[in-house]
């Protein structure tokens, strides 16, 4: 039987969703499509034929309503996630978790508490190259890790960050770290671990005139003893590809975009996946193909049915927000 799903906000970032869920018939059906905004339901409708409705209570009494996606801004997180997980809902939630990691550590007990099942929308980690590195590195494939490092230098123009709300602490939490550099900051954890000492510089440039941080450059040391290097920005035109760099005993691995490479000591090459981005580098922030919000989806409908953690829960997503917050403060 088919997982009833609601979607909770319109806005840009539904439309990966919505079609994962096309992709997706048979194992789930969405019942109602919300928006406050009729205008967001109007231009919804237009793109796709699910059911809307008007009112958040309509999704929350109707007892046949198994899963939300929250899909609406940051600040409005932790009311919606909270009545959903009263309401006996899971939640699959867009990223980040929440605009602080008070609200965000509120907003994962209710989960817990509830016993209802969490997913974050951290797509990333489902692509197939950084599930080849991850199995590498935990395995002991590649060796112990020497260096753990990420990059990502993508573009956002001066437009971007003229949309009310866009890059405020008041309803996005922060600049290119919480918003942009969330993704890869959640991979590279899931690979290298907890960090043991952070040692960064922040800044908002010329190149835009915004509230919160639009470039870091960090150097970190790791738990497990690897160095490296964060360096994230949104100044980058006209963007690149987001990259992970990876140093062990026997092998040097990177993550470049949707592209895996382990190359051996001994010589040989192992390439995963193929050339591409998981987020839009660019001056589109959606100019990318939804295969791996679609993994993200499985993964949260096999949760569902088997009761366990999704591959990106709340509370391994609460990792990064106190990683970002480290970057942000550690100056």
């Amino acid at each position: 039987m088919a997982t009833k799903v609601a979607l909770v906000g319109l806005g840009m970032a539904v439309t990966p969703h919505a079609k994962s869920l096309l992709d997706l018939k048979g194992r789930a059906e969405v019942t109602y499509a919300f928006s406050p905004s009729g205008a967001r339901r109007s231009k919804f409708a237009s793109q796709f034929k699910f059911n809307l409705c008007e009112k958040l209570e309509t999704i929350l009494e109707d007892r046949s309503v198994q899963a939300v996606a929250v899909l609406s801004p940051p600040n409005t997180h932790l009311d919606l996630v909270e009545a959903c997980a009263k309401a006996g809902k899971h939640v699959l939630l867009e990223k980040p978790l929440e605009i602080t990691t008070a609200r965000a550590e509120k907003l994962v007990e209710a989960c817990k508490r509830a016993g209802v099942v969490l997913a974050v929308m951290l797509q990333n980690r489902h692509k197939p190259a950084t599930l080849r590195l991850a199995r590498a590195v935990d395995s002991g494939e590649l060796g112990r890790l020497v260096g753990a490092s990420a990059y990502i230098k993508v573009w956002r123009p001066q437009s971007y960050y003229d949309e009310p709300g866009r890059g405020t602490r008041a309803r996005d939490g922060g600049g290119v770290l919480l918003t942009q550099g969330i993704h890869t900051l959640d991979v590279l954890l899931a690979l290298a671990g907890e960090p043991a000492e952070v040692k960064s510089f922040v800044t908002t440039t010329s190149v835009h005139r915004m509230e919160t941080e639009d470039m870091v450059c960090a150097a970190v040391r790791w738990q497990n003893g690897a160095h490296g290097i964060v360096e994230a920005t949104t100044t980058n035109y006209p963007g690149t590809p987001e990259r992970i760099e990876l140093i062990a005993e026997r092998a040097t691995a990177t993550l470049d975009g949707t592209l895996g490479e382990i190359r051996w000591h001994d010589g040989h090459k192992e390439v995963t996946g193929a050339e591409g981005t998981a987020g839009g580098a660019g001056a589109d922030p959606m100019a990318f193909p939804h295969d791996y919000h679609l993994a993200a989806w499985r993964d949260f409908l096999d949760a569902i049915e088997q009761r366990r953690e999704p591959l990106v829960s709340g509370a391994q997503t609460l990792r990064v927000h106190r990683f970002i917050d480290r970057l942000l403060q550690s100056r």
